[in-house]
């Protein structure tokens, strides 16, 4: 027995310019049947929760599958999948040309279609906005369930299990020595790594070999500085890590599209009191107090990643949309 509910949509070519579109959303849980082999035309995120089971891709070898996990189902590619004997299943069809970048980037993975996962909660809270925005006569619904297709691209991208929700070690490392002025091969040997290796590891991860990586981190950190200080630029390059203040000008105006000072012109926020006298530190942001309860905003106790938590339904399945009935 197994009790599945779903809805399927069907967007307009002018929802499909927002890059990525839902075309349904499934939440299902039981001795559910297999599925295939058959071939799609679009993405398919299936999101395990609990239980088990076993997948086959076109190579016909057969996988097992051991939540929390996620298949990846990608178009062109046959499958062949199921519980055994049972599992919690939350899927999500979509499609739109924002695929292509996400592929590009890492967060789409068609050459792992099977993926373990540290957790499932925030995926399954993007899966649950999808199923609220399914509610009959909703107007907003495509562009809603756009948006969550986004949401779940990015929490099931921090859930995979082979790097941690803040990257693997070494992009953390990276992250922490973008400034210093190292080679890419230098960096590679602080890790114990050939110059390959670190490439290979960097762009499974991010999409883009470690120059590319380090050149954003240093752009993304002397953007913060022009906009939110007045150090000079010469200041703000040898921060980042260029000891040659027009080097870093040419290069930022390259990558940027506008010179460091222009970019400050166009971006600075000054505040009177003397605001800018402090370097921002990009791990402390200031933190907004939530709005007080009132009769426009009732209190909500929150659930998981932030959201309202509800009732578990049966084998811990989330009961936000009515399930359907026993399937037998």
């Amino acid at each position: 027995m197994y009790h599945t509910w779903m809805r399927y949509f069907t967007p307009r070519p002018v929802h499909h310019r927002l890059g990525l579109v839902c075309l349904g959303v499934g939440l299902q849980h039981g001795a559910l049947p297999p599925v295939g082999p058959r071939t799609l035309d679009h993405h398919v995120a299936v999101v395990i929760s609990a239980g088990g089971g076993w997948y086959r891709g076109p190579d016909d070898r057969r996988h097992t599958v051991t939540a929390p996990a996620l298949l990846w189902l990608t178009p062109g590619t046959r499958h062949h999948y199921a519980p055994d004997p049972s599992w919690d299943e939350a899927f999500v069809d979509f499609t739109g040309p924002a695929t292509a970048g996400y592929t590009e980037l890492g967060y789409i993975d068609p050459g792992h279609p099977l993926v373990p996962l540290t957790d499932t909660a925030a995926a399954r809270t993007a899966i649950r906005r999808i199923a609220r925005a399914a509610r009959p006569g909703n107007p907003y619904l495509e562009v809603e369930t756009a948006a969550a297709v986004h949401e779940l691209l990015v929490a099931l991208r921090r859930a995979r299990a082979d790097t941690g929700g803040d990257g693997h070690p070494v992009l953390r490392a990276l992250a922490r020595d973008a400034f210093l002025p190292l080679t890419v091969a230098e960096h590679a040997a602080r890790h114990g790594m050939t110059p390959a290796e670190l490439r290979a590891v960097v762009r499974r991860a991010t999409g883009r070999g470690p120059k590319e990586h380090l050149l954003d981190l240093r752009l993304a950190r002397a953007k913060d500085l022009l906009a939110g200080t007045e150090l000079p630029v010469a200041a703000v390059a040898r921060r980042v890590g260029y000891d040659d203040p027009a080097y870093f000008s040419r290069l930022f105006a390259r990558r940027v599209g506008t010179a460091p000072v222009r970019y400050r012109e166009q971006q600075a926020r000054t505040v009177p009191g003397g605001f800018t006298d402090r370097v921002p530190d990009p791990h402390r942001p200031p933190l907004v107090a939530p709005a007080a309860p009132g009769p426009d905003r009732p209190a909500t106790a929150p659930g998981p990643a932030g959201g309202a938590r509800t009732a578990p339904g049966p084998s811990g399945m989330q009961t936000d949309p009515p399930a359907g009935g026993p399937v037998t």
